[in-house]
């Protein structure tokens, strides 16, 4: 929507800066027609955010351990919050102090490195029928 990078606009404008435009992004495509919308880490922080998102669908947690999220991230530099000395001790921190607002997701599904595309949405497919109440008619 801003037409720049997210480690552009982290750089320019600042974490709380890029955080308020993606609360509104979010909001406005949830208003939107039904989708499957992925969020990055750090959006499902704020309360806001997930009151938006389990009021107007469902959140699912793709739940990863350490492992499997280091070895997608270490060779991007699309991560701004990474950009440390130790990028995988930050992930370490950031992922622990996370997975409390992660676990708060109406659904969590776990994720695996051996897993296609196909085998996760599967997988994610399998946790929402659980879920009577998400999936209606289906």
């Amino acid at each position: 929507a801003a037409n720049r990078s997210i480690a552009e606009i982290f750089e320019r404008d600042g974490e709380p800066f890029f955080r308020a435009r993606e609360s509104e992004v979010l909001a406005r495509l949830l208003r939107g027609p039904p989708c499957v919308l992925s969020t990055g880490g750090g959006a499902y922080l704020a309360e806001s955010n997930r009151r938006l998102i389990s009021e107007a669908g469902v959140a699912v947690w793709l739940r990863a351990d350490l492992d499997l999220l280091w070895n997608r991230v270490r060779h991007k530099a699309t991560r701004p919050l990474l950009r440390t000395s130790n990028p995988r001790e930050t992930l370490r921190a950031l992922y622990e102090s996370r997975v409390p607002f992660y676990s708060q997701a109406d659904v969590t599904v776990d994720a695996s490195p051996d897993l296609s595309i196909e085998g996760m949405a599967e997988r994610v497919l399998t946790g929402l029928r659980a879920r009577p109440d998400v999936l209606e008619g289906e």
